[in-house]
């Protein structure tokens, strides 16, 4: 067996799946939290139609701000699958573009929570005192960024699984360093 260069490892078919996981985890974490702020937040918005008509264009902002949520999420989504290529694709990049999918997921998740929450008793606020309305805008940008947080994260995540994958190479299914590599 000849010797194997250092630029060189085994790569799995699971770091593939891994890294799916990671992209599956982070649309689906992040639509997760989007939805329901985007739910408990309309219901918020629906009870400010009932006290005060004119307020709704105004008290629609926490409905915006947990739909930005999804997008988040399919950012990253679109970002790691791309960079999965079965052919290059190392262990090290599925685990790390795993735990990309996973900080950018539950970051948007815990920020649809939040969102939803402030949102519903903020908007039903709203609809009875103009005062609290910059408050509420207050207290919705600190809970976006939370998913904000995540998305960057995630981008830098991603940022040194791609390193990885362009500074290693992959071993042929038997091992061996794959003959055009050795030219």
């Amino acid at each position: 067996m000849s010797q194997i260069p250092s630029n060189f490892t085994t790569c799995y078919p699971s770091a593939a799946f891994f890294g799916s996981m990671g992209a599956a985890s982070a649309l689906i974490f992040a639509n997760l939290g989007a939805a329901y702020g985007t739910a408990k937040a309309g219901v918020g918005v629906a009870h400010l139609g009932i006290i005060n008509q004119g307020k709704i264009m105004r008290g629609i902002v926490p409905v915006v701000m947990a739909g930005i949520l999804g997008i988040y999420g399919l950012i990253v989504a679109v970002i790691i699958s791309s960079g999965i290529k079965p052919e290059s694709y190392t262990n090290f990049a599925g685990y790390v573009h795993f735990g990309a999918g996973l900080a950018a997921g539950m970051a948007s998740l815990a920020a649809g929570l939040a969102i939803g929450i402030v949102g519903d008793s903020s908007v039903r606020a709203y609809g009875k005192q103009d005062k609290i309305f910059v408050a509420m805008i207050l207290m919705l940008i600190f809970a976006e960024a939370l998913g904000l947080y995540g998305l960057i994260i995630s981008l830098l995540m991603n940022g040194v699984a791609s390193s990885a994958n362009s500074r290693l190479k992959c071993l042929a299914a038997n091992g061996e360093v794959p003959a055009a590599a050795k030219s």
